[in-house]
């Protein structure tokens, strides 16, 4: 007999709108030193991350960090992102 596959954990371990898996799109996160050189750009994708992971670094506001289909990763606000069914 063998174990079933772990569950997902559901559990939000802040109190932000997004849990890690959650499929969502949005507008990535341009910090205001680059913006002369890349523009917010739309994405969709996997949340891998909720916050910063810096300390003090959610003071702008609280960061994702989301997987994109091919593999890389982009940074975004919670308030330019949104839910992706």
């Amino acid at each position: 007999m063998t174990a079933p596959p772990p569950r997902p954990q559901r559990t939000p371990l802040t109190d932000g709108p997004f849990l890690v898996g959650d499929r969502v799109r949005g507008v990535a996160y341009v910090p205001p030193a680059l913006r002369k050189r890349e523009a917010p750009e739309p994405f969709e994708g996997v949340v891998v991350q909720v916050g910063s992971g810096y300390p003090k670094g959610d003071d702008e506001g609280d960061f994702l960090w989301v997987r994109l289909a091919d593999c890389t990763e982009r940074q975004s606000l919670v308030a330019d992102t949104e839910p992706n069914p």
